[in-house]
């Protein structure tokens, strides 16, 4: 015996798959507290990868206040890794990599004074260095600024 289901209104097939990427992140997003910076990466079967950025509530003015403490102390990239993975929390949703980041936490760590222990920094050094050589490119003294944890910085195009 074969059943058929009527057809729901509203259902119908339409190989866009964007309402239902968006009602995904919906929900990765809402089961986060407020005040959240989370950074989203789509790992396609392509073997690419996308990635985006949402905030929780209150969570895009305070990742801009962090990102004016942080660059105002002189903060960079190495110090942004290094406080960003005392407070991150990692996380998997079918091929979605969730790095959620607590923003309060951060901005107390880089009001604190929090820096990169100088060994760190120094493979931070060594990493961009490599990266430079291996694309052709001639290494850049130095560090990177902080990359940022609201959505002023990180919305922001380097060269």
């Amino acid at each position: 015996m074969t059943l058929n289901a009527p057809a729901r209104p509203g259902l119908t097939p339409t190989g866009d798959p964007g309402p239902v990427l968006h009602a995904l992140l919906d929900s990765i997003t809402a089961g986060h507290p407020p005040e959240t910076y989370l950074r989203i990466t789509e790992n396609r079967p392509d073997g690419g990868a996308t990635v985006r950025h949402t905030w929780t509530t209150g969570g895009q003015p305070l990742g801009d206040h962090v990102d004016q403490v942080a660059l105002a102390a002189g903060l960079d990239a190495a110090d942004w890794l290094h406080i960003g993975e005392l407070h991150s929390e990692r996380s998997h949703r079918g091929r979605f990599a969730i790095e959620a980041f607590p923003l309060r936490p951060i901005l107390h760590s880089v009001q604190a004074g929090e820096r990169c222990p100088d060994g760190r920094r120094g493979d931070v050094r060594r990493f961009l260095t490599a990266a430079a050589h291996h694309t052709g490119r001639q290494p850049v003294p130095g560090i990177p600024r902080w990359i940022g944890m609201g959505p002023v910085l990180i919305s922001r195009k380097t060269p």
